[in-house]
């Protein structure tokens, strides 16, 4: 499963739902990407991919200072799992692939 492409994601967190576009590239082996949204766009750390588990980590400064980590399955064109921000409560993740980016 290859889970490069362009997302659109809805994050359940504590302060309610955002919505972040994560963009997911793969080069020679090698992963990376970016996420955007609130204003905000951030380079990806650390992103894994195992068979259709994708990890990846960032640092967000809106709506607050917080350091992501995101554990997600991806299973055809949708994305679910979770992110967690140090010991706050993890956060629903769910998303979809952009069709044709």
């Amino acid at each position: 499963m290859n889970p490069a492409g362009v997302w659109d994601l809805s994050l359940s967190t504590p302060i309610g739902r955002l919505a972040v576009v994560v963009e997911l590239r793969e080069e020679a082996g090698a992963w990376s990407g970016t996420a955007s949204g609130a204003g905000d766009e951030v380079e990806l750390r650390d992103i894994a991919v195992e068979e259709n588990r994708v990890v990846w980590k960032q640092s967000i400064t809106k709506p607050m200072r917080l350091n992501l980590a995101f554990d997600v399955v991806v299973e055809g064109d949708s994305m679910t799992g979770a992110s967690r921000a140090g010991r706050l409560p993890s956060s629903k993740v769910a998303g979809q692939r952009r069709a044709g980016a």
